[in-house]
């Protein structure tokens, strides 16, 4: 399975069709969130038409949760779901922790950490799980000056996922291998940067840049 990994678009979308021609062919995309710059929804409807093949995807703590809606109808929903493909499960959790910005999509880390919770628990196959998130969990991919700022909450859940697939904390690009999940922050594709990643047996991740 060859996935292309987006992340904080922020409503630019000018880097995706180089994005896109860099990658080669991929089974599907997954955005984790910052769709849009704190809206409208209606600018998501460029970039999903910007794909012939499926998208899994989350809002982020920029996009407003009414653009649930649109992804509902014009992609894969993740958030607060799941979704199985090629023996695959692909949950989701959109939005992110509290930030001191007061943006439109946060959760609690008591939220956070019930609906990963109710996904998981729900879960009945075998093979690899793939988390969707915007924010990432504390200590991987969410170092800024200040220190750690991830989620408390989804931290408490390495070790049973594969794959985290993130965003959110532009600073942060790269990947973090965790109690055995691998985190990949594939960057801002509003600068023209994401990933491509494969699982087989094992994950293995390019970063993009165009």
């Amino acid at each position: 399975m060859k996935l292309l990994a987006l992340s904080d678009l922020h409503g630019d979308y000018k880097h995706v069709e180089a994005i896109c021609e860099r990658a080669g062919d991929f089974d599907a995309a997954l955005i984790a969130g910052d769709i849009t710059d704190f809206g409208p929804d209606e600018k998501a409807l460029e970039l999903l038409g910007m794909f012939n093949r499926p998208v899994l995807a989350v809002p982020g703590n920029c996009d407003y949760p009414s653009l649930l809606k649109i992804l509902d109808e014009y992609a894969v929903n993740l958030h607060n779901s799941s979704y199985t493909m090629e023996g695959m499960t692909y949950i989701g959790l959109g939005g992110s922790n509290p930030t001191p910005f007061n943006t439109p999509f946060e959760l609690s880390e008591k939220k956070m950490g019930e609906i990963l919770g109710s996904l998981l628990s729900k879960l009945k196959t075998g093979g690899k799980i793939i988390l969707v998130s915007h924010a990432p969990p504390r200590n991987t991919t969410d170092r800024l000056p200040q220190g750690n700022v991830g989620s408390e909450a989804l931290a408490r859940f390495l070790g049973r996922l594969d794959l985290i697939v993130c965003g959110h904390i532009h600073e942060a690009r790269g990947m973090v291998n965790a109690n055995g999940t691998l985190v990949v922050n594939p960057g801002q594709a509003s600068k023209g940067q994401a990933a491509v990643i494969v699982i087989e047996d094992n994950i293995t991740v390019e970063f993009i840049d165009t």
